[in-house]
């Protein structure tokens, strides 16, 4: 709906119009005047009701609304923002004499140098070295480190930091001296926008009634942010021919979606699917993409600046591509241009130590390994 708005000088002026055609004399209007100064303050409460018929009009649509506003009208369907997810990666806790054993507690925590991410330890009762009754992993005598799964304590997309920006132990521990990570953290992702929250509010309605591709994908969208996601029809988890069965890989970014996720999926498709139909929701096949490239810079510039930003922006790249996307060899040339002004030329640029473009089979997903820009 279009209003028609008017401004503070159309409402005085058309109020003095008005009220000079229905006086018999002439009136003092001029600045200054009591007249004047009361058709002022009637234009100012009309502007105001003004404003509030907008607010008004802006709050009854979600194209229109914002912020808790969209909150509130998606409640009305039992539709709610997805919140922000927390990154997630594995960290080293390493010590300089493993001569006795050693404990790390689950929710001991890690700082990046610059102080701004912290981390803290997460339990993983598949590791060998995890003890629920004690809380913590422990560190036998004689090994010098361990890898442990650890998750931002702050949610949201900052928490994806690069390889090696972890260094700082904010937990003491006893006999463990440093903390290291060698592969970036992925998978923290903000909360959810108000344009992507509209978006996928219209998907949301158009899937309610049909048992389609699309109301499975809407299904695992409306679990968390930052899923990727592909549905292979009349298949079974081998690749194989099964009529009547499909496979839903999904991936966080990580590669390896923790097993509670997936669960969490699978009650969702299965609130979703055909009737008749068989399926199974699992994590993708990693395939690991090894990066190394020489950069040839511009004279005066700061060779480490230009180095991290290269290596943040492949990083960032290759943990967004979803399942069964391809890595193309010479996107990385791309990437490493536009990451800084100061690159005037790549040379050796190598993915997994050669030249072709990278393919991940059936139910695969491309994610960094090591990237050596030097």
């Amino acid at each position: 709906m279009q209003l028609s708005l008017q401004s503070f000088t159309a409402m005085v002026e058309q109020m003095a119009a008005a009220l000079q055609g229905a006086a018999s004399q002439a009136l003092d209007l001029t600045v200054g005047s009591v007249l004047r100064a009361l058709l002022e303050a009637n234009a100012s409460l009309g502007l105001w009701l003004q404003w509030m018929i907008v607010q008004v009009l802006l709050t009854t649509r979600l194209a229109t609304s914002t912020g808790a506003d969209c909150d509130s009208f998606g409640a009305d369907f039992g539709f709610a923002r997805l919140p922000a997810v927390a990154a997630g990666g594995t960290v080293t806790f390493a010590r300089f004499a493993p001569v006795l054993s050693a404990f790390v507690p689950v929710g001991a925590t890690a700082m990046t140098a610059d102080g701004s991410q912290s981390f803290a330890v997460t339990a993983d009762p598949a590791n060998p070295d995890f003890s629920a009754a004690q809380g913590g992993y422990t560190l036998a005598a004689g090994v010098a480190s361990i890898d442990l799964p650890v998750s931002a304590v702050v949610p949201g997309a900052a928490g994806n930091v690069v390889a090696g920006a972890i260094s700082l132990l904010t937990t003491a521990i006893a006999g463990i001296d440093t903390v290291s990570n060698a592969a970036p953290m992925g998978g923290g992702v903000d909360a959810e926008s108000d344009a992507a929250f509209k978006a996928r509010f219209g998907n949301y309605l158009a899937s309610l009634s049909r048992a389609t591709t699309g109301a499975i994908e809407e299904a695992v969208a409306g679990v968390q942010q930052g899923l990727s996601v592909t549905i292979s029809e009349n298949v079974d988890q081998t690749g194989a021919v099964s009529m009547g069965n499909f496979i839903v890989t999904v991936d966080d970014g990580t590669g390896h979606p923790p097993a509670s996720l997936l669960a969490t999926l699978g009650r969702a498709v299965d609130a979703v699917r055909p009737v008749g139909t068989r399926f199974a929701v699992q994590g993708p096949t990693v395939v690991t993409a090894n990066v190394s490239m020489t950069l040839v810079l511009a004279p005066g510039t700061v060779p480490q600046a230009a180095i991290s930003a290269v290596t943040a922006a492949i990083a960032a790249y290759i943990g967004g591509l979803p399942v069964g996307a391809t890595l193309p060899y010479s996107k990385l040339l791309q990437i490493a241009y536009d990451a800084s002004d100061a690159v005037v030329n790549v040379t050796d640029a190598l993915l997994n130590g050669g030249t072709a473009d990278l393919a991940p089979p059936a139910f695969g997903v491309v994610r960094a390994g090591t990237i050596g820009v030097s």
